[in-house]
């Protein structure tokens, strides 16, 4: 049932009752969005720790392994745009479920690969693979445009770096665990109860979330604080007294794109996102491979550079929020945190002459503590998305950042089996890091919202 305070869009939101103090029903929104990434990217990375123990039993190469860790990565950007249209036609909260269901039977499934010969492992593992990277490609275009219609400005920064962190959350909390299934069950278990968590939390999800203007707790004061600070409170909403929601065109994908600010962004992003899907694919088995460690240590051990990594990622979201609130503009509160976190990822190419593992780790837990500080991306496409087609455009903004989980295995995979060391590795992905800020300070300039302008072959304009 709607809240009393549901409006139109367009029209004046009812005044909330004199002296009353605005529920916080927008936090519990966004610890949902915390949970299901943290399952989103803990069911990426199971491979990461089943890989060792799959390629051993089945004698697959890097190159090989490079490849079956790309196939998430292929699907995730070619679906992209279709899940953006999907969340913008049948709104974010059926999209993202049906998501979440989806992508966990795709992960409980690898685990019957066990059962057939090494080329089918190597084909199956490719093909579901491939298929979780398409079912999981509506889920963080829908977490900014959640985030849009449930926080104003000020504190979309924060909540955009609460869900952005559950990737490092998702290893702290999982890598540990599923080493320790490995070692003791099996890599197929691993698969079995990732894919069974998922699939129970879908229940909880279709019961626990709603938009702003249809959820049975929120009061008139939090609906007016989230409205007058700029949440897009009516995004998901359709009324039949107005006119629909315009359909997404490849017009109005060649608009965007047409944006240097936009184009900066989506480089910038390609570049963090590369150090991303190193921690999520062969960190684990740099630590096994390159500094021979046991999987057990290896699975604890990646446990404190993600641990960094959500820390980091908390603080980067609350650090540019403080910014903004002291009276920076939005370009300078969401660029410092982004500059001064990719300067700190650059520190893992000093891990190649370094023969200790704890300084080993320290470096890495530095350069994740970085990458997660200065991972405001998420929060810079809810500043900038024209309201018509917020879905799209964070769907365009993930195309661009999720090709480096397609070039980012492969590239490794190529580097390591070519030079027998990861060290061409570290270097490929501390430069990732450099460009990411070359981007955001000479290519993006000032952040602010698209408007689509109103014509049939729209270009965009900015408030």
């Amino acid at each position: 049932m709607p809240h009393d305070n549901a409006t139109a869009p367009g029209s004046a939101p009812t005044p909330p009752p004199a002296g009353q103090r605005p529920t916080w029903i927008r936090y519990e929104m966004v610890a949902m969005l915390f949970i299901a990434s943290t399952l989103n990217y803990a069911d990426r990375a199971t491979l990461s720790i089943a890989g060792a123990p799959i390629s051993q039993q089945y004698h697959l190469d890097a190159v090989a392994m490079g490849y079956v860790f790309s196939a998430f990565g292929w699907a995730y950007v070619i679906g992209q745009l279709p899940g953006g249209w999907l969340l913008d036609r049948f709104g974010s909260k059926l999209v993202y479920g049906l998501s979440l269901l989806t992508w966990s039977v795709f992960t409980f499934l690898q685990g019957f690969l066990g059962f057939f010969s090494a080329a089918s492992v190597v084909i199956g593992l490719f093909v579901l693979r491939f298929l979780l990277g398409l079912a999981e490609a509506p889920s963080f275009p829908a977490n900014g445009r959640i985030v849009a219609a449930w926080f104003p400005k000020t504190e979309r920064g924060t909540a955009s770096a609460l869900f952005n962190s559950a990737q490092y959350f998702a290893l702290v909390i999982f890598s540990p665990i599923m080493g320790w299934i490995v070692h003791h069950w099996g890599w197929q278990e691993v698969f079995w109860i990732m894919g069974g968590l998922g699939i129970l939390f879908t229940v909880v999800w279709f019961r626990r979330v709603f938009s702003p203007h249809q959820h049975p707790r929120i009061n008139a004061a939090e609906f007016e604080h989230i409205q007058s600070g700029g949440g897009l409170v009516h995004l998901d909403q359709r009324s039949s007294t107005q006119s629909p929601a315009p359909k997404p065109q490849w017009s109005h994908i060649k608009a965007l794109l047409g944006r240097r600010m936009l184009l900066g962004i989506y480089i910038g992003q390609y570049c963090i996102t590369t150090l991303t899907y190193f921690f999520l694919t062969w960190f684990p088995v740099y630590l096994m491979q390159e500094r021979g460690m046991s999987i057990l240590k290896a699975g604890a051990l990646a446990s404190l550079p993600a641990l960094s990594g959500f820390i980091g990622g908390v603080l980067g979201g609350v650090v540019s929020d403080h910014l903004l609130r002291r009276g920076s503009s939005l370009t300078l509160a969401r660029k410092v945190p982004i500059v001064l976190g990719m300067l700190m990822s650059c520190s893992m190419i000093f891990c190649m002459g370094v023969k200790s593992e704890v300084v080993v780790v320290l470096l890495m837990s530095l350069a994740f503590f970085g990458k997660g500080f200065g991972a405001l991306g998420w929060a810079v496409v809810s500043d900038t998305s024209p309201e018509e087609i917020a879905g799209l455009s964070g769907a365009l903004f993930n195309t661009f950042g999720n090709i480096a989980g397609i070039t980012t295995p492969i590239v490794i995979g190529y580097i390591v089996q070519t030079t027998g060391s990861f060290n061409g590795a570290l270097v490929f992905v501390g430069a990732n890091a450099a460009l990411a800020i070359v981007s955001y300070l000479f290519l993006v300039g000032k952040i602010e919202r698209v408007v689509l302008a109103p014509s049939s072959s729209p270009q965009p304009t900015a408030t």
